[in-house]
């Protein structure tokens, strides 16, 4: 058995305290990962893109759903599924808060926002038309904070991954494990979608 004097022990335990505050309180800020909506209908994916953060649909308890009161009658036949929902909501000054819009696919309506993580659990979201006609709801975690966006990452200059290598007939492992990704994760980095990145950058 190792033996630990008490103060060194004290020391240790108080460190391991402070360092899970902090890990704590960082991911209690951290608004990014996917977030299931307060009636349980649909998950947002929620990242930072060039400085904003931006949330699209990554999961659809009912499949196939279409943006059927969208105003503009170009957009009512687009897919649900990836459409932006938070849209360019900047950090606030001073606090875990950041504002911008957020679309509410049920009305077809833009509203000014504004979203909030509350522990590491739960985000709320309020949202206001015209200055008043105020509500929210709060949606709760459903996978972790993500890293910065790869196509951020690009657009400030890291190198390109190189092109993975060619094949003839069946796929290599890596490519099968993308395809994978690919099929249980249609939707990826939200950064990259063409709504958002056309915006984002």
């Amino acid at each position: 058995m190792l033996h630990c004097p008490p103060n060194i022990m004290r020391k240790l335990i108080f460190s391991g305290i402070f360092l899970t505050a902090g890990l704590a309180s960082a991911l209690a800020a951290d608004p990014t990962g996917d977030w299931r909506v307060a009636d349980g209908v649909a998950n947002i994916r929620v990242a930072e893109c060039n400085g904003s953060m931006w949330g699209a649909v990554v999961w659809e308890k009912t499949p196939g759903g279409r943006d059927i009161n969208n105003p503009d009658v170009s957009k009512r036949n687009r897919p649900t599924l990836g459409m932006p929902i938070l849209i360019n909501m900047k950090k606030k000054a001073g606090v875990d808060q950041w504002e911008g819009q957020v679309y509410n696919a049920k009305d077809g309506q833009s509203y000014s926002s504004t979203i909030k993580p509350v522990g590491s659990d739960q985000l709320e979201i309020q949202g206001c038309l015209l200055g008043f006609l105020c509500g929210g709801e709060t949606w709760t975690r459903v996978a972790g904070p993500i890293p910065l966006s790869a196509s951020i990452g690009m657009a400030k200059g890291t190198p390109k991954a190189p092109p993975a290598p060619k094949t003839t007939g069946a796929l290599n492992p890596a490519a099968k494990r993308q395809a994978m990704a690919a099929a249980t994760d249609p939707v990826g980095d939200v950064c990259l979608l063409p709504d958002i990145a056309r915006l984002a950058h």
